[in-house]
């Protein structure tokens, strides 16, 4: 029986884990925390977005890095795949706007609990408060040690040095976002010291420093807006959703996944532009901003516009027309209403940086893919080390893609480890 060694009990850990245990390994999870899934219980602010209910075309459409790596990791194991795991696993999912899944319970203990009882019934034997600080591969000498035929997995348990012994390892120890949670780079620095090229690790879905201070806005949710991110003239993302500002500039479900958008340049290479008023054609907008003005002509300009915007944007919209707030509305020009227009339909925003990457949702880059066979997730130049989830230079926007990246390539990684022949290249 093949002896598998899983890194790191995520979401991406315990699914390799489950996978290759149903295949017929004996599968040992490590996980350093005192239980797994703590980052997976946090999700979605505490509710788990678990995946999305679309095509595997879809999923890989929402891919930001290297989506044709994922094409057939995400068919092997598709969304609709993940939703039935989880349905008989006892979790009743329900699917809310944007095709987005969640328990019915919107407890995201629910979704790590299921995946904690189906490591139990397979099998799987999970050893919590283990800590690995290093990966030996077969055929290679470590101190005094000799010659190793398997993988070697050095480890600090309960504050003890250990070691493991493994046939294959699977690595899931996730990106550097919540290192709180354990995911700090440790999978990183093993491949590194592998030799396994890791690309530039930077914060994705991740809220978004401005130029503008918007703090007396914080708080303040605008809701079937469009953002758009622009790279000169190009626009690179562009979605109707919400968003809302902070302390620090905005953040929010368009913000997030814009960001994704935004990892080839700096930051500073690209604006923002907020459409307020989505909904209306400029000739339907300008009817009502002069229906407004003629009901508010006696009013100063900054009075005029309660009925358009939330009573603590008015001022920054002002400011950014141009328009005199103390002017008579009456006494608005054809000029000035145009460019009150523009400021509705293309409010700008200046980034000055990302948040720290601790408040990503995900980490932008990872384990190089090209270093990888996309049909198993094993490594190359490594035969029987593999990998998957967020360690990988794989992320999408927000909306469940991420989880099922995960699911889908810890799926591939667990049946493929667990082969008695290594990888699945002839396979029809």
């Amino acid at each position: 029986m093949i002896h598998i060694i899983v890194i790191g009990a995520g979401p991406a850990g315990m699914m390799a884990s489950i996978a290759a245990a149903e295949a017929g390994a004996s599968v040992t999870l490590l996980e350093r925390n005192p239980f797994p899934g703590k980052k997976l219980r946090i999700t979605g602010k505490g509710r788990c977005n678990v995946t999305n209910n679309c095509s595997p075309r879809e999923v890989v459409e929402a891919v930001t890095a290297n989506p044709k790596f994922l094409y057939g990791a995400v068919n092997r194991f598709s969304p609709s795949d993940t939703m039935a795991f989880f349905e008989n696993a006892g979790v009743l999912l329900k699917t809310e706007r944007g095709r987005r899944v969640f328990p019915v319970s919107d407890k995201a203990a629910d979704i790590q609990g299921a995946m904690v009882r189906r490591l139990k019934e397979s099998g799987v034997r999970l050893l919590c408060d283990t800590r690995v600080t290093g990966l030996t591969p077969p055929d290679a000498e470590s101190g005094e040690l000799p010659r190793q035929t398997g993988w070697t997995v050095s480890a600090e348990r309960s504050g003890k040095k250990t070691s493991f012994s493994a046939d294959r390892v699977i690595l899931c120890t996730g990106g550097v976002s919540y290192p709180l949670t354990g995911s700090d780079g440790d999978g990183h620095r093993m491949l590194r010291s592998l030799g396994v090229g890791v690309t530039e690790l930077k914060p994705s879905l991740v809220p978004i420093e401005t130029k503008e201070n918007f703090a007396p806005l914080s708080g303040l949710t605008l809701k079937n807006v469009t953002l758009t991110a622009w790279l000169g003239d190009a626009a690179v993302y562009s979605e109707m959703g919400e968003m809302l500002f902070t302390h620090f500039g905005v953040s929010g479900p368009l913000v997030l996944s814009a960001s994704a958008n935004m990892q080839k340049r700096p930051v500073t290479d690209y604006r923002l532009t907020v459409n307020l008023k989505p909904a209306l054609t400029p000739e339907e907008l300008d009817k009502r901003i002069r229906s407004d003005f003629e009901k508010y002509a006696a009013k100063d300009f900054v009075n005029a516009l309660a009925d358009l915007l939330p009573k603590a944007m008015i001022p920054y919209v002002v400011k950014q027309s141009g328009v005199d707030p103390r002017k008579k509305t009456g006494e608005v020009t054809k000029e000035e209403r145009a460019a009150l227009l523009e400021t509705l339909t293309a409010f700008r925003i200046v980034p000055t940086g990302f948040r720290p990457v601790a408040e990503a949702i995900v980490t932008a880059g990872g384990a190089d893919v090209k270093e990888l066979d996309p049909k198993t997730m094993e490594f190359r130049r490594y035969p029987g080390l593999f990998a998957a989830g967020e360690l990988l230079d794989v992320n999408a926007y927000t909306g469940g893609y991420n989880l099922q990246i995960a699911f889908s390539t810890a799926y591939v990684a667990g049946i493929s480890a667990a082969r008695e022949e290594d990888g699945i290249q002839n396979e029809e």
